[in-house]
């Protein structure tokens, strides 16, 4: 809070704001495919599963109250001490340091962590439903349905390393730069436009929708919409400690969504690791549950073991599926071969330490990242050691930016305070937008996107900010 810009904050209570249309229309819909997620679980017990049965009836009922106090606009509650006692209290201080807010009238970014951490709580003082992922089965769903992305990906990411194993064969062939800068360019390309599917966003997303999200093509047509691209800055970070010999480079990954979105930043980071652009990757998940779709570290293992037998992952009926009587269509030999090819890739990495998953509570704290260095010193100080980090998509952007009313030509090292210039640490945030909050444009940009249909116009909404359309990528040195 002391630690805070003192620029204000996007509030719920805006009904220019995306946060507005958020806390009545688009968290009830999330908090109702919860309540749907636990009582299927509940269906499935058996007569001897009386007490988990019981604690699962009444998560649906608090489920529902929270639902309620939303939509009616009550006062937030204090959070139950569930053993996390040190993140409860910050919590609740926050509550109380803001006069005890109500539902549509509360600084966005802190009410939406609230929300997810009250789920959390909910399950977290249950003895059955402690470890309970009420959206796991969303993360799957959504990794089955990116399965022609993932393909494609897989084939892609198979030939290419192939190729430059059998170049590098050669040690009289110098490195090709140019050639490679491009492949960086493609690479992060992937890894950026993996972050269009959110499922915490998208809430009525369908099969057919995710398939035009995802490939070749959706990449090459989004090519223009990459409204600050800092790729390759970032290509010469990483080109510079190679060629200057550093002996570890390392890159780390603040994550976003788990399923196609942790698909796409394992390719990044296989590339990485393979150039020698980074000699490590650490990966940085939540503890909970968190924000539907967000990668916690049960999803790395899933996305292992998905790709380990893709047969089995794709091709087994899901409950849908079933009921439509539908058959998922076979894959092929080579689809199989490339994504054994990945597992066995990234498998590799993960057991000799080059490719690390490294969980911390503070990626669930209900504040902006301005407090990071004043409130887990030692992370910042961890994050000080890598030569880049890399943070995922719209949340991490929104904390880095405090998700506050800047000027959107505001500097991005401006905007991250003291994770910016002379914090010694390189931030790169690759995000689509799907928020109002937005800098490092240009003058007119603005301006000239909310007079495009649907952009906002005169209303004083940036409206073309939150369908995911548009994307930056933007670096602040450390230095």
């Amino acid at each position: 809070m002391e630690h805070d810009t003192k620029t204000p904050q996007y509030n719920t209570s805006d009904p220019t704001s995306f946060a507005h249309g958020t806390v009545i229309r688009r968290w009830p819909v999330i908090i109702t495919q919860a309540i749907d997620d636990v009582h299927r679980a509940v269906s499935r017990l058996g007569n001897d599963e009386a007490e988990k049965l019981a604690e699962g009836k009444s998560i649906i009922a608090q489920l529902g109250s929270l639902k309620y106090e939303m939509l009616h606009d009550r006062k937030l509650t204090l959070l139950v001490d569930d053993g996390y006692s040190d993140e409860i209290a910050a919590y609740n201080k926050e509550i109380e340091h803001l006069g005890t807010p109500s539902w549509q009238n509360m600084p966005w970014l802190f009410g939406e962590c609230y929300m997810y951490r009250r789920m959390h709580n909910i399950f977290r003082l249950t003895k059955h439903w402690k470890n309970y992922d009420v959206f796991a089965s969303q993360k799957i769903k959504g990794l089955r349905d990116s399965r022609a992305g993932v393909l494609e990906l897989a084939a892609r990411y198979k030939e290419l390393v192939e190729q430059m194993r059998e170049t590098s064969k050669d040690k009289d062939t110098p490195r090709d730069g140019e050639a490679e800068k491009l492949l960086v360019s493609e690479m992060f390309d992937i890894c950026l436009w993996g972050n269009a599917t959110d499922l915490s966003l998208l809430t009525t997303l369908t099969h057919d929708d995710i398939q035009r999200l995802q490939g070749k093509k959706a990449r090459e047509a989004a090519e223009k919409n990459i409204l600050v691209n800092d790729v390759p800055a970032t290509y010469e970070l990483l080109h510079q400690a190679r060629s200057a010999g550093k002996p570890e480079r390392r890159v780390d990954f603040v994550l976003d969504n788990a399923g196609f979105e942790l698909f796409t930043d394992l390719i990044l980071a296989g590339y990485l690791l393979e150039t020698g652009l980074a000699t490590h990757i650490v990966l940085h998940p939540k503890s909970i549950p968190w924000f539907v779709s967000d990668v916690i570290p049960e999803d790395f293992a899933a996305l292992l073991n998905a790709i380990s037998d893709p047969k089995r992952f794709f091709e087994t009926q899901s409950e849908e599926e079933s009921l439509r009587d539908e058959i998922p269509t076979p894959l092929t030999d080579v689809e199989v071969q490339s994504l054994v090819f990945l597992f066995q890739e990234w498998s590799a990495h993960h057991a000799e330490g080059r490719l690390l998953i490294r969980p911390n509570r503070y990626w669930t704290a209900g504040g902006s990242f301005w407090r990071l260095p004043f409130e887990e010193k030692d992370l910042y100080e961890d994050l000080k050691t890598s030569q880049l980090v890399i943070f995922k998509g719209d949340l991490n952007y929104r904390k880095l930016v405090a998700d506050a009313m800047w000027d959107p030509t505001t500097p991005f090292s401006t905007a991250i305070g003291p994770l910016g210039t002379g914090s010694g640490v390189n931030v790169l945030a690759l995000r689509t937008c799907k928020a109002d909050v937005v800098v490092g444009l240009k003058p007119g940009v603005d301006e000239e996107l909310k007079a495009t249909e649907d952009g906002g116009g005169d209303s004083g909404a940036r409206k073309w900010g939150w369908s995911g359309k548009w994307a930056v990528v933007s670096l602040s040195t450390g230095s």
